[in-house]
């Protein structure tokens, strides 16, 4: 049998059969070494809030703006910078606005179209003809070509051009092909996209949102603990479903349920109006503003209450269920004293705010009753038969993990666990031990086990893990010592409310434990280019803190994309931008809306804060993709050494 290096050839012979395919191969992989880096863009926990998130994915956070002043310069007003990006951003929206007042268009259309074109040209600039060749619009693909690649052979290369775009502009074609060449520019100032988690919750489009990541040409995703809760309600685990509910009726966002995935919520509205029809339900009245009328109103926050019982019960029997999770003390239900309306809690009673509860039964008070098993059921059915939300969850899948190293960036969205002393703390799984990167390895099988282990047991488990991953203290997607949403709905006590987090968050400054955390996940500390990206616990910048920690080397970016949130943090989130040159973290105001971004011209990037520039422009060979094309470079020199000795025979 040949050895495996032989057979390796033999198979690489098939794609490179002659000396000179596999010799044009090397010359073109080593051209791209030699390349610029492209430019990666950093969002995290983005909330479902899809105006706001589909314009910083427009502009790329800045990165189209700057691609126009490194064209123009001086040579246009910040006001025709701001127009031409604002019609990058929104082609068919802002030519038919400037419709209105324009009278000459022609005019119009040819200013435009020279600066897109020259927009684009720099664009492209820092890829292979090939690569952009594949971005390009089908419809105009080849017309786009001639316009952004330089024509040596041409003598009167104004007059070519001028020709080209005269012609577009006199069949008629202007407008179509505006808006293509402005997507094609959005294509190719980010060459990569991470989301680093939370995709979903509190705001009302995070389906929106997964469309359009499914569209884009390249992302991961990390996973955060609000995507994890809707993959485990996906597989049909109960908690996350009541879970997913239950904060959907907190936000007023049933809808995304209903009419973004088609999830029937009849049979759990028909309960609540039945069960809780003459209850106020005023602990669970809902969050923002309330732009419902009042039948809609009381039907919502009914709902809300009956999901959050089914939820409290539910997680009782996951933890009687689950006793290596270790979350005995958050089963409440059979805490309460229901004749006295009070509750005890680490040895303190405390006066419940409602104690209006029709379906616990004191002696069981985790049993669904006939009336909660049907509405259970017939839920589980629907999350689980969800065409939509399927796709989208086997896309998380497919391109997510719990974390990711690249480029010596290591992201994640919450926190790796430690101990107070700073040291990794080491978590038990269903009888085995990890810490640090074994642990996210180990969670993220078991969360893959829950969607495709044939073995009942693990299936049940990796169900099971998402919950746990959701809310655990030992998650390193939770962080902290409980989540305390029972004590919100229904204790005024404050000090109940209190959610400590886990030391990971006390030692972002400490140069020795971030050092160990890096080294973990094969990091170097020492090396200027290795930095911690995570998100989860938003950054109060009214309160004076800064998303950059411990001297560069940890960003925390979230700053409040959820509207929810902005009230405390200032700001409307921080998205991070990796190019050729440097590190920018980039400040957002909050987004008005489409409408305004339009009219007013208005972008929502305020500031940009430069975290390291480096002395020599980054190449491609510095990244993970050189280090792979360097690799196959070396493959081929080996076909080709192959092919020379006669070791391999060319296939002419």
């Amino acid at each position: 049998m040949k050895n495996l290096e032989q057979r390796y050839l033999d198979r690489l012979s098939d794609i490179y059969p002659t000396i000179a395919a596999a010799s044009t191969e090397i010359i073109n992989l080593q051209a791209i070494l030699n390349l610029p880096k492209g430019t990666e863009h950093f969002i995290t926990d983005v909330h479902g809030e899809y105006e706001a998130f589909s314009h910083v994915l427009k502009n790329g956070s800045g990165s189209v703006r700057r691609k126009i002043n490194d064209v123009f310069g001086n040579t246009l007003s910040s006001r025709d910078k701001q127009s031409l990006a604002t019609l990058i951003y929104y082609p068919k929206e802002k030519m038919a606005q400037v419709k209105k007042t324009e009278s000459n268009m022609e005019d119009w259309y040819k200013i435009n179209l020279y600066r897109l074109i020259e927009v684009s040209k720099r664009a492209a600039s820092k890829y292979t003809r090939s690569k952009v060749r594949k971005a390009l619009p089908k419809d105009f693909s080849y017309v786009i070509e001639e316009l952004i690649t330089e024509k040596y052979e041409v003598n009167d290369k104004e007059s070519y051009y001028n020709s080209i775009i005269m012609t577009i502009i006199r069949i008629g074609r202007a407008e179509e092909f505006i808006v293509a060449i402005s997507s094609l520019i959005q294509r190719l100032v980010v060459d990569h996209l991470h989301i680093v988690g939370d995709i979903y919750d509190r705001g009302p489009g995070p389906h929106i949102i997964m469309d359009k990541l499914m569209d884009y040409h390249s992302v991961d995703i990390q996973w955060g603990n609000h995507d994890v809760v809707w993959m485990g309600a996906a597989a049909g685990q109960r908690a996350c479903i009541a879970n997913v509910i239950r904060i959907c009726a907190r936000y007023g966002n049933l809808d995304i349920l209903e009419d973004g995935y088609g999830i029937n919520l009849l049979p759990l509205a028909t309960f609540a109006l039945h069960t809780y029809a003459d209850d106020p339900c005023s602990c669970f009245q809902l969050k923002g503003d309330a732009s419902k009328n009042v039948a809609e109103m009381e039907l919502d926050v009914k709902m809300h209450k009956a999901v959050s019982i089914l939820q409290f019960k539910i997680e009782g029997q996951t933890i009687q269920r689950q006793p290596s999770f270790k979350l005995e003390n958050r089963a409440l239900l059979h805490r309460i004293d229901y004749e006295k309306g009070t509750i005890t809690l680490d040895g303190n009673e405390y006066k419940l705010l409602d104690t209006n509860f029709p379906t616990i039964n004191p002696e069981h008070p985790y049993e669904l009753s006939p009336e909660e098993e049907d509405v259970m059921e017939r839920l589980e059915r629907a999350f689980t038969g969800c065409e939509k939300l399927q796709e989208h969850m086997r896309f998380l899948l497919s391109k997510g993990s719990l974390y990711k190293v690249h480029n010596n960036n290591l992201l994640y969205h919450g926190c790796v666990p430690l101990n107070e002393d700073g040291s990794l703390k080491e978590v038990e799984l269903f009888g085995k031990k990890f810490k640090g990167r074994s642990l996210y390895d180990a969670l993220d099988r078991y969360v893959r086990k829950g969607f495709f282990a044939v073995d009942s047991e693990d299936w049940e488990n990796g169900k099971d893990i998402m919950w746990y991953i959701w809310l655990n203290p030992n998650s390193p997607l939770f962080g902290k010592d409980k989540m305390a949403t029972f004590e919100r709905y229904f204790l005024a006590e404050k000090e109940t409310h209190v959610e400590k987090k886990n030391p990971y968050y006390h030692f972002l400054e400490d140069p020795k434990v971030i050092s160990s955390i890096m080294e973990e996940f094969g990091l170097e500390f020492e090396s200027e280019d290795c930095h911690i990206i995570n998100g989860h616990v938003p950054v109060k910048r009214m309160d004076g803190e800064s998303p950059v920690k411990c001297n560069g080397k940890v960003m925390v970016i979230d700053g409040g994309f959820s509207k929810a949130y902005q009230k405390e943090t200032g700001i409307a989130g921080y998205t991070l931008i990796y190019n050729s040159y440097g590190l920018l973290l980039v400040a957002h105001e909050p987004f008005e809306s489409t409408e305004a971004a339009i009219e007013k011209e208005s972008d929502i990037h305020s500031e940009s804060m430069v975290i390291r520039r480096v002395v020599q422009r980054r190449l491609v060979e510095d990244t993970d993709v050189g280090k792979e094309l360097k690799e196959q470079i070396a493959d081929l020199e080996m076909l080709l050494a192959a092919y020379r000795s006669g070791e391999i025979k060319e296939r002419l």
